[in-house]
């Protein structure tokens, strides 16, 4: 079932046009990884869709909810509906510095759902669990390695209950020992049939755990696929260039 459906999707800042007619879709319980040179344009695409930044035209529809068609965005109740239906979780973490980890993943719950605290508190004891994090609960971001506290993003994310969950290079900010604490949660996701669509250079990664690979440069899709079909037999030169490049570099 189809749970992510873009079409036309175009972005630009002024005269630099950073998504130039984007289509693709998303089925329920896939993981789909997005890879590509910086500057190509998935950030902006991850951004769009979940409206952290406004497109210029095409359509969103999230779980069987038009966020934009044409161009133009839902009313604000029927966007604000839409937009809990997705997570999305930051390269450089993004949490509250004055807030403890618990709170961290509570005050969304309550502020914004309209979880009683008791509720919230249990549920984000349970994540911090499932992260392996449980004695962390009131410790702040800065007593926490880069690693634990991408652990916390991902539990803040996972809260409110998201039906599918976005990753921007979630990795990036890492050092190679931390970033392994990070994949292996995704991948614990990824066996629960969680729909995610992971911006990513993880390429042993990306190959393991994602069902298809979506490769864009300059704002478009050039080659999509079966995650070991386009990583490992790439068609495209483009494609080709870029992973010989990552390869080489790695």
């Amino acid at each position: 079932m189809e749970i992510i459906r873009v079409e036309k999707l175009s972005k630009s800042y002024k005269r630099l046009q950073v998504l130039k007619n984007i289509s693709f879709t998303v089925s329920r319980g896939e993981v789909v990884a997005i890879i590509g040179p910086s500057g190509s344009g998935k950030s902006t695409l991850l951004r769009s869709i979940t409206h952290l930044e406004q497109v210029d035209g095409g359509d969103i529809t999230l779980a069987g909810s038009v966020m934009v068609k044409d161009g133009v965005y839902a009313q604000p109740e029927v966007l604000r509906r839409v937009c809990l239906k997705v997570g999305l979780v930051f390269q450089n973490f993004n949490l509250f510095p004055h807030f403890s980890c618990l709170r961290n993943i509570t005050e969304a719950q309550i502020h914004v759902v309209g979880r009683p605290k008791a509720d919230a508190e249990a549920r984000g004891m349970a994540l911090l669990e499932k992260m392996g994090l449980p004695e962390k609960a009131s410790s702040y971001p800065c007593e926490l390695s880069g690693g634990q506290q991408q652990r916390v993003s991902i539990a803040r994310a996972l809260a409110l209950d998201p039906e599918v969950l976005f990753f921007d290079e979630p990795t990036s900010a890492l050092d190679p020992e931390l970033t392994g604490e990070i994949l292996k949660v995704i991948r614990t996701l990824a066996a629960e049939k969680m729909t995610m669509v992971i911006v990513t250079h993880e390429m042993a990664f990306a190959r393991e755990v994602a069902d298809r690979v979506l490769f864009m440069d300059g704002g478009a899709f050039i080659e999509e696929g079966p995650a070991a079909e386009v990583i490992d037999h790439p068609q495209q030169e483009r494609t080709k260039s870029f992973l010989k490049r990552l390869s080489s570099s790695g």
